[in-house]
């Protein structure tokens, strides 16, 4: 048993081990979607085959679409060439359930990928043939915020940008440029309409993928390279679109027990690899069940029936509202400060610090307590319902391969969202008093004792990769373990960064509760889990 067309045309094998296959055709498919494309989707990695692919999968299977996903990758080829190309794009999906119960599906909803770099001509001539054709409905995105963004830390474009912006739209390198220079060649082919969407979890996508667009659709038409009607084109919302979305599934990187899992029910050939861009990616994605994806319904050249398949179509006002309920209250913030805590704890799954009920206790009085007294309800989902779903379910779930140290990834990119909105609605409102928190401060306090690459035990401790590490080092260079005095006077810096915090947190009176609890938990072995049994129970 192998992950090819070839080997699932034996279906009863298969079947016989409980593995769901496509209800239809693949060749079928293919030929539909090369003869009339109507989705591509940027970024091949897990999340899209094991959520956005499914969606596809779905309706494929319901008889509502006739073609698939094409996908593309601006990033990491390897993907395409080791993880795609051998298995005839098929993808295992394995769900795992909180009760260890186990399901699996091919998905063969992608019926080709596609190197999207004019390096590789063919390829890149293909992605070109797909951009003009008028059947093409909508491009979507999950690459990541990063796969946006422009410029570096110091504010100063990317050198890939430069080079891009120099040489024009012939052969660009960096995502954004790719993507501008393919809806010029549906421009040129006729002004034909398209939706650009983001399904990346970060705020206001559709707006973070219009600018990088337009500023490098600007430069080119500075350049000469492109004519205003270019730039007129994009800005027209009857041709083009940037609907946003907002997205939630647990998708960790692919887990040796899930390989062996798989393997053991005869399935050969799963092994992950890691690509020399540091990609670790397997044949199969593991994940958790629950899914969400909400878009903005704004579609100019119509769109597959995405709402029987469990999407949220609506308006933009609803998005937004679902995605800060999300990111602001329901999700995000208790998964950065069991990340946090976690990593200073000595954790390596988050299910495991489910475990712990005082750790538990401080998510659960965090978002219940102190998140949904402002949380924003965007009425197509319950924000307590959600948040139960996260604690009692989604969190806990053993079987569920995640780790703090992934989480606590680019945490200063995640702070203004995760935290300063809800700082920022307690100090807005006439009824709340921000200094009364203290389950977002305490989480504040932990990241900076996290901070100083010390765990609990006293022992030095890996950090996880952030794009501001050497900054936040170098403000919290005088704050020392086992010198609770050091937390006094020496993080104001940190404190007053909008940036960072979205709010002053000096001026708004965070100041003294957030050195007070840094200072407990710098007065050595065991002080961080004490400070938060202190706040928790106390």
């Amino acid at each position: 048993m192998k992950l090819t067309k070839e080997s699932i045309k034996n279906s009863s094998a298969f079947e016989e081990k409980g593995i769901i296959l496509p209800k239809f055709n693949l060749e079928e498919v293919l030929t539909n979607t090369d003869s009339n494309p109507t989705w591509v989707h940027f970024g091949a990695g897990n999340i899209f085959r094991g959520f956005i692919a499914r969606i596809a999968q779905d309706l494929l299977n319901q008889g509502l679409l006739k073609t698939g996903i094409v996908a593309a990758d601006t990033f990491d080829y390897e993907i395409i060439d080791k993880i795609y190309t051998p298995y005839d794009n098929l993808t295992l999906m394995a769900d795992l359930k909180p009760t260890g119960d186990v399901s699996y599906e091919v998905i063969g909803s992608i019926p080709m990928a596609i190197r999207a770099n004019a390096v590789y001509e063919e390829d890149y001539k293909k992605l070109h043939d797909i951009f003009t054709s008028p059947s093409l409905q909508l491009v979507s995105f999950t690459i990541t915020e990063k796969g946006y963004s422009l410029r570096s830390m110091d504010g100063n474009l990317l050198p890939v940008v430069v080079n891009d912006i120099a040489n024009g739209p012939k052969a660009p390198n960096h995502a954004m440029s790719i993507v501008c220079s393919l809806l010029l060649e549906r421009y040129n082919a006729g002004k034909l309409p398209l939706a650009v969407v983001s399904m990346d979890n970060c705020s206001h996508n559709g707006d973070k993928i219009k600018s990088s667009i337009m500023e490098i659709a600007d430069s080119w038409f500075k350049n000469s390279f492109v004519d205003q009607g270019f730039i007129d084109y994009l800005n027209d919302n009857s041709k083009i679109t940037f609907p946003w979305s907002m997205i939630d599934k647990i998708t960790p990187r692919p887990d040796a027990s899930v390989q062996k899992m798989i393997e053991d029910i005869g399935i050969e050939d799963m092994t992950p690899i890691t690509t020399n861009r540091g990609t670790f990616i397997a044949p199969f994605v593991n994940a958790e069940v629950p899914q969400y994806l909400v878009i903005e319904d704004d579609f100019t050249n119509g769109r597959p029936v995405f709402e029987k398949a469990g999407v949220y179509m609506t308006d933009r006002d609803t998005v937004n509202k679902s995605e800060r309920m999300k990111v602001t209250t329901c999700l995000n913030p208790l998964h950065t400060s069991l990340a946090v805590f976690g990593c200073l704890l000595g954790y390596t799954r988050i299910s495991e610090e489910m475990k712990n009920p005082v750790l538990v206790d401080l998510i659960k009085k965090m978002g219940y307590g102190e998140g949904l007294k402002v949380v924003t309800d965007p009425k197509i989902l319950s924000p307590e319902a959600f948040i139960k779903e996260v604690i009692e379910e989604r969190l806990p779930n053993p079987y569920i391969p995640d780790a703090p140290q992934r989480i606590a990834t680019d945490t200063s990119l995640k702070v203004p969202i995760r935290f300063g909105e809800t700082i920022k609605s307690y100090i807005a409102s006439d009824e709340l008093d921000v200094t009364s928190l203290t389950f977002i401060p305490l989480t504040i306090a932990g990241w900076f004792r996290y901070l100083l690459g010390i765990d609990d035990k006293g022992n030095e401790m890996q950090l996880s990769s952030d794009p501001l590490m050497d900054e936040l080092k170098g403000e919290l260079k005088n704050v020392k373990f086992g010198d609770p005095k050091s937390a006094y006077g020496n993080i104001d810096g940190l404190l007053r960064n909008t940036s960072l915090f979205a709010a002053d947190l000096v001026e708004c009176g965070l100041k003294p509760k957030i050195e007070s609890m840094l200072s407990d938990m710098l007065e050595g072995e065991g002080a961080v889990l004490s400070t938060i049994t202190k706040y928790v129970c106390g």
